[in-house]
């Protein structure tokens, strides 16, 4: 009597996992999370930023992650740019470009700050304005917003 309990629910539960697995499969695939950073406090958010996207990617490399600046938020981005350890960002940034992670950077702020677009990190792209596209991406493209 035991061995056949014993069989009965190695049976059942080979039969469940089955089941689950088969239910998986058959399960659409789920759209990736697509997220906007806000950055515009200087270098400590900045280096708090590249952490959480590291955590956020290492929880779901499906992420799809904009970082968007404006204002000192910029500074990162900008060539001969350290953290506050003192270390360059120009390594981070690379690594993170590599999996997905886009950057964007403020033209008014490049203009009122008298910066040339030719110091920004090859890995960013300078749009118009920062905050229009925070909301852009919000708006129009479902990001959900994040500010470390």
């Amino acid at each position: 009597m035991f061995k056949f309990l014993a069989a009965l629910k190695t049976f059942m539960l080979g039969a469940m996992l089955a089941t689950s697995l088969q239910a998986q499969a058959q399960a659409p695939a789920q759209p990736a999370v697509k997220v906007v950073y806000h950055l515009s406090d200087g270098i400590p958010q900045a280096s708090r930023a590249i952490n959480n996207i590291r955590n956020h990617l290492a929880a779901d490399p499906t992420a799809k992650i904009v970082v968007v600046t404006h204002g000192a938020g910029i500074d990162f981005l900008l060539e001969g740019a350290n953290n506050t350890a003192g270390q360059s960002f120009a390594g981070a940034i690379g690594d993170l470009s590599a999996k997905g992670v886009t950057f964007a950077v403020c033209n008014n702020t490049l203009v009122s700050r008298n910066i040339d677009p030719s110091k920004v990190a090859m890995e960013a792209k300078v749009v118009p304005s920062g905050v229009a596209e925070v909301a852009r991406l919000q708006a129009r493209e479902g990001f959900v917003y994040l500010r470390p």
